[in-house]
């Protein structure tokens, strides 16, 4: 089968490997589409603390089920399914107390485990989640990413009356403000970029005020408007939003991060404490497939939107010259495997 294997930093080459056979309680996936993250170029590059070489990346995917393993119902081959790549033990305390996504010995399809770059992947059944026939193969290669920003509003909460603010309309934000406005349908949505056709995409995606950084202080574009944001996502993941965000957020509000940045930020406890603030952090999906799936059936958010490039398979490597070179001329790019 076709794999798009990482040997080594900035070596990868799409190969020829043997076909899986899933174990018992796992099912193996004819892969359809498949979507490249930022942490797969991060694998790319060797930049990635939990990977060991030689891996098949890839862990936004979808396609259908094709054979099945000792333990497991036959009648789920031919099931379309998009795969979350949460693999958790079911026992630790963090298993126990319902939040898997951090369990203690998580494995993720991709980093830890063999991924969705290939023509078949074998994952435990639990990961492969149905798909409704109006929910299509490359909307449903986009579940993951789409899980990301339900887990983090999950955490945070969303209030009808929140005013809400977005650092950052890359592709995790476009998530983000995609769920704000068509999930939740807030009146008051602030999204803050430094890219203007990034921008452009948040005011046709729901943004009621959309502020350039690099043009005006996000501070003097919220008072002008009179708003105080309730909830703020960063979705940017620079040390200085959230020192910036503490000044920002309004008594009582949430502040939600989705960054892995290892450099530190100055956060004044007095700061949280006078405006008692409330910090949430978010790590992949707390089986929240179901609910994006759910979403994408009832058209509240746009997928289509979302996916800016489809590349075959055999073009692996245009597809990560093309986000590695000219990230702002794309969102999702897709990988193709039919």
């Amino acid at each position: 089968m076709r794999s798009v294997l990482v040997e080594g930093p900035r070596r990868m080459s799409l190969v020829e490997r043997p076909m899986p056979d899933p174990a018992p309680g796992e099912v193996r996936v004819r892969v359809r589409y498949a979507g490249i993250c930022g942490s797969d170029l991060h694998i790319f590059h060797g930049q990635h603390p939990y990977v060991q070489f030689p891996r098949i990346i890839g862990h936004e995917f979808a396609g259908h089920i094709d054979a099945v393993g000792a333990g497991v119902d036959a009648s789920l081959e031919g099931q379309r399914v998009a795969v979350t790549p949460v693999v958790s033990c079911g026992t630790c305390h963090s298993c126990r107390t319902g939040r898997p996504n951090v369990c203690l010995n998580l494995q993720v399809v991709g980093v830890h485990r063999e991924g969705g770059f290939a023509d078949y992947c074998c994952v435990p059944v639990e990961c492969a989640v149905p798909l409704p026939d109006n929910v299509d193969d490359r909307a449903a290669a986009t579940v993951e990413p789409f899980s990301i920003a339900a887990n983090m509003l999950g955490r945070t909460g969303v209030l009808n009356e929140d005013t809400a603010l977005v650092y950052g309309a890359g592709p995790i934000g476009m998530t983000v403000i995609q769920a704000l406005s068509g999930v939740h349908g807030l009146r008051q949505l602030v999204v803050v970029d430094r890219i203007e056709s990034r921008l452009d995409w948040a005011r046709d995606s729901g943004a009621t005020l959309t502020v350039n950084s690099a043009d005006r202080p996000l501070s003097e574009a919220l008072q002008d408007a009179g708003l105080s944001p309730d909830l703020i996502i960063d979705a940017a993941c620079h040390p200085a939003i959230l020192e910036e965000a503490l000044d920002l957020a309004a008594p009582a509000g949430r502040i939600g991060l989705m960054g892995f940045s290892p450099q530190p930020s100055s956060v004044p406890q007095s700061k949280l404490n006078r405006k008692e603030l409330t910090l949430y952090a978010s790590r992949l999906n707390n089986r929240k497939f179901p609910e994006v799936i759910d979403w994408m059936a009832q058209g509240l958010i746009r997928p289509e939107r979302f996916v800016s490039h489809s590349f075959k398979a055999e073009q692996v490597h245009d597809a990560f010259a093309l986000l590695e070179e000219s990230p702002v001329e794309c969102c999702k790019v897709l990988l193709d495997f039919n």
